[in-house]
């Protein structure tokens, strides 16, 4: 099974972390600063890292900065929910995902393993026959849930794992306004208290990437007190 990293100065979320992710298999090495981890992965690098963003001696976004000059191992950044964090600029840095503590043990495993399966995609692992049946189709939107892929008019568009339920939850019904609720039970489960502006940065973060990729995208529309839909057609 995958070594994963696990970098925070909280020996709290160390232990509990440990325990959940040991749980389902993985071998765990952990840190209390981006330095010693630094030094760690030199003589054990691992397949995954989860690292905090605020940590003495040398910090998660440096921590990335240095990883990132060697290796592209996937990385999932934890941040407090009072950090006013650019998760855009985390993510143009070369992190995978972000997680906002307090979080759930279940949304971390599963994080986890979505980040995992998408890198071992990425690195050539054969795609399975029954995996074209789960591919989501709407237009020039398309949505590859086991591979973790998204492209628009053929263009890649990197979501985090949030952002993806999300926009699949929408795209799989087009034409039907889905609640702010309703969002969050496809993104988050039950455990994670988020409020309604969460989900409206969501998606905003969603129709600013897809600009990157197209100026003229529309698709995502805002019903104002009701939620959001995908545009039909």
């Amino acid at each position: 099974m995958p070594t994963i990293a696990l970098v925070d100065d909280d020996r709290n979320i160390l232990t509990s972390v440990s325990i959940a992710l040991e749980a389902e298999g993985y071998r765990i090495d952990t840190y209390t600063d981006g330095a010693s981890a630094l030094d760690g992965f030199k003589t054990n690098p691992p397949d995954l890292a989860i690292f905090d963003i605020k940590m003495p001696r040398m910090d998660g976004m440096e921590l990335l900065r240095r990883v990132r000059q060697k290796t592209d191992m996937p990385v999932i950044f934890l941040t407090s929910k009072d950090e006013e964090i650019d998760e855009l600029f985390g993510l143009k840095m070369g992190a995978d995902d972000f997680i906002k503590k307090p979080f759930s043990q279940r949304l971390l495993v599963e994080r986890v393993k979505a980040v995992l399966r998408r890198f071992a995609v990425k690195d050539g692992a054969a795609p399975r026959e029954t995996d074209s049946a789960k591919v989501l189709e709407r237009g020039l939107l398309r949505m590859d849930p086991e591979r973790h892929t998204c492209t628009w008019k053929n263009e890649p568009v990197t979501l985090t794992v949030t952002e993806f339920l999300i926009l699949q939850a929408l795209a799989q019904r087009p034409g039907v306004v889905k609640s702010r609720n309703a969002l969050m039970d496809a993104a988050y489960d039950d455990q994670v208290y988020v409020d309604d502006r969460t989900i409206d940065s969501h998606i905003k973060r969603l129709r600013k990437k897809f600009k990157s990729v197209d100026d003229n995208f529309d698709m995502i529309e805002t019903l104002y007190g009701v939620g959001y839909r995908f545009k039909e057609g």
